[in-house]
């Protein structure tokens, strides 16, 4: 039996990746904080494994107790990082420095995995072609333009000069599928008849179903070829606004939805306002000026071939498939709270 250590393992995705992991006979551990919700971790077989981010001496010795037999887990999956923060700065400490003290510990401890694979972002990359809309790929030279953008770069680059870790990068594109939380906030508006979107000119958006990008990791893991390689996971095109709120809308029954379009400086200011509350309240809020140049961004399209080369990806799940799993989901939860 491998073992497998997925950090950041209570988060929308983590709850997948453990699932996935025991679904295929992995010893499984799942790193979380002390505060990390447990809902999507149940099962006995999982092994917890609580850390002390900010701690790495605390780290060090929760880890060393932890390791299976006292040697290192074949496989590291590190998928924690922050993507939206009060303070800006957390951001770099959250998305770089955890990591960079995390495989330091495994270092000073021996524990070096086989391979260790690590959750990037296609905001990495910045802004893709606005004007041909060439997709995004392996040869794009990332100029990343946002707070969290510019952390994941950071934590690319760290990794890339530390050739003694067996790393693999994953940027994926926006990832959606039942208990997350953004793409869940378009459904409801859909659900209660307006789409809301921001600029005039044509946006083109991707996705990857939570399932595939999961099944997508145990490739890549598995395969021989993929180590000090980095891999964007979409599906393998791209969709208009107007083709995802006709799908929500399918998927929810509606068959009236009133497009809101909001002009970009409209949506800057509500962005910057949004981000000042949530500096004053000490919470971080959804809607800020990083969202804003995200929501901002015209071209999401990106190429897949590398992943489909390497370890043969193949997304399962549609934009169509995807929506009609989260939206069930959601019809499941809302008709469990009315009854409450």
């Amino acid at each position: 039996m491998k073992s497998i250590l997925i950090i950041g393992a209570g988060g929308f995705i983590g709850g997948f990746i453990a699932e996935e992991a025991l679904r295929r006979g992995f010893d499984t551990y799942v790193g979380v904080r002390e505060s990390t919700s447990r809902r999507y971790l149940t099962d006995p077989r999982l092994h917890f494994v609580v850390l002390d981010y900010d701690d790495p001496l605390s780290m060090s010795g929760v880890l060393a107790e932890a390791a299976p037999e006292g040697k290192a887990w074949d496989y590291v999956i590190y998928n924690l990082g922050a993507t939206k923060c009060a303070n800006f700065s957390d951001f770099n400490r959250i998305n770089f420095g955890y990591l960079r003290s995390f495989t330091g510990v495994l270092r000073e401890l021996r524990l070096m995995p086989e391979r260790f694979l690590f959750m990037s972002s296609l905001s990495a990359l910045g802004p893709g072609d606005e004007k041909g809309y060439t997709p995004m790929d392996s040869r794009t030279v990332p100029h990343p333009n946002t707070r969290y953008g510019l952390s994941k770069i950071k934590a690319e680059t760290y990794l890339e000069t530390q050739p003694d870790i067996p790393w693999i990068i994953f940027r994926p594109t926006g990832v959606y599928g039942p208990h997350e939380k953004d793409y869940l906030m378009m459904v409801k508006s859909i659900d209660a008849g307006f789409d809301f979107g921001v600029g005039y000119r044509r946006q083109m958006l991707t996705f990857i179903y939570v399932d595939d990008l999961v099944n997508a990791m145990f490739q890549a893991l598995e395969a021989p070829g993929t180590v000090h390689k980095k891999y964007i996971i979409s599906e393998d095109r791209a969709y208009t606004q107007a083709e995802f709120r006709k799908l929500v809308g399918k998927a929810l029954g509606k068959r009236f939805c009133i497009p809101v379009k909001l002009p970009l400086w409209m949506a800057y200011v509500a962005s910057a306002v949004a981000e000042k509350y949530g500096v004053l309240t000490l919470k971080a809020s959804t809607l800020n000026r990083d969202k804003f140049k995200i929501m901002k961004q015209r071209n999401w399209a990106c190429s897949i071939e590398d992943a489909r080369r390497d370890f043969g990806f193949s997304p399962a799940f549609s934009l169509e498939r995807g929506i009609e799993e989260t939206v069930k989901a959601y019809l499941t939860e809302k008709k469990s709270k009315n009854k409450k």
